[in-house]
């Protein structure tokens, strides 16, 4: 069992990895019935959050059903983000989670996310202000470093066990690759086998398989792994790969039916959650990765973006179902989409 101050998570926690943009109520519905043992807010800008901007503190909103839930927060100040810890606070996650990296350049050009991954004094100052306001763990996302002259992620796990953070989650890349070449988690390794740290330590970055997912538990030894590109539009992947951690056998792919179920019910808290008009138009995106791999899907797809009503939507859903009866989907690698190019951030 992995433990996170107070919260028990199950041997080899798979977590959803906060995404701007993308980790809202709906989809972390659809990813905690499919397996994720542990969810995050979009990340928070604790600027938004003292000035009361309204998507901002929107953002803190979740069910109780997503229990262990942590709320990430991004800043540079260290003034600010402690006071946003206490705004986090009263809305009673289990955890509150600092982020430094997000590679974005409105970002991190800004001295917050992964800029502050040029300034470790200041990650430290960041993190022990937040640790200092708040009784609930606190928790850092970070990445390797700036750049490849500036790794410097085991100087930084140690110093941040030191000021009290709870778990550490690692991307293996710096800032400068942003989500290019193949993420390296040779120092996540190094780190999680440092005698000296004894907080968990979750590996990130390019899990789009079982199998590699198992291959990276045993060649790196990491607590557990936190997954996010891979599930856009693909929960299922974790079931998929606690199964095959357990037994070593590949789970079916899903059918038919159960990609339109959970689009449907994606589509349906997107409604509930935000309104009938962004609800459905920001639905739109997640259609082409539930149906991907099903022939000759362009037709519905173009009715699936242009239709304005949930009964239109349900409608055409119910149609594929009809059509693509009995389908069979071969098992595919996951595409991991590079969502982050065009990631709004307020």
């Amino acid at each position: 069992m992995v433990k996170i101050g107070n919260i028990s998570l199950p041997e080899f926690p798979l977590l959803l990895a906060p995404m701007e943009d993308v980790s809202d109520p709906p989809f972390r519905a659809v990813c905690k019935d499919n397996g994720a043992d542990m969810m995050f807010s979009e990340f928070i800008s604790s600027e938004g959050l003292i000035r009361d901007a309204i998507k901002s503190r929107q953002k803190l909103d979740f069910e109780e059903e997503e229990r262990p839930f942590g709320i990430q927060i991004f800043g540079g100040d260290e003034e600010a983000l402690g006071m946003s810890a206490k705004i986090c606070e009263t809305v009673n996650p289990d955890l509150v989670d600092i982020n430094f990296g997000c590679p974005v350049k409105k970002v991190a050009m800004k001295g917050a996310g992964a800029g502050v991954l040029k300034d470790i004094d200041l990650m430290i100052r960041l993190t022990e202000s937040v640790v200092k306001s708040t009784s609930l763990p606190v928790t850092v996302k970070t990445r390797l470093g700036w750049d490849d002259n500036n790794k410097n992620i085991e100087e930084v796990a140690e110093r941040l066990q030191d000021i009290g953070i709870q778990a550490l989650s690692i991307h293996g890349r710096t800032r400068m690759q942003m989500y290019k070449g193949e993420a390296d988690w040779t120092l996540i390794g190094k780190v999680k086998n440092n005698p000296r740290i004894k907080i968990p330590i979750f590996g990130n970055g390019d899990i789009d398989s079982s199998e590699k997912a198992v291959e990276y538990k045993n060649r790196y030894g990491v607590d557990g792994i936190m997954i996010g590109r891979a599930a856009i539009g693909y929960p299922w992947i974790f079931n998929e790969i606690k199964h095959f951690v357990k037994t070593g056998e590949h789970l079916a792919p899903p059918t038919v039916e159960q990609r339109v179920e959970v689009c449907r019910k994606h589509l349906h808290k997107s409604y509930k959650w935000k309104g009938p008009k962004v609800g459905i138009f920001e639905m739109r995106r997640h259609y082409a990765n539930y149906l991907k791999g099903l022939p000759n899907i362009k037709e519905y797809r173009s009715k699936l973006v242009t239709m304005m009503t949930v009964e239109e939507i349900d409608a055409v859903l119910d149609e594929i179902v009809t059509k693509f009866a009995g389908f069979e989907f071969a098992p595919s690698k996951i595409e991991l989409i590079n969502y982050h190019e065009k990631c709004p951030v307020n």
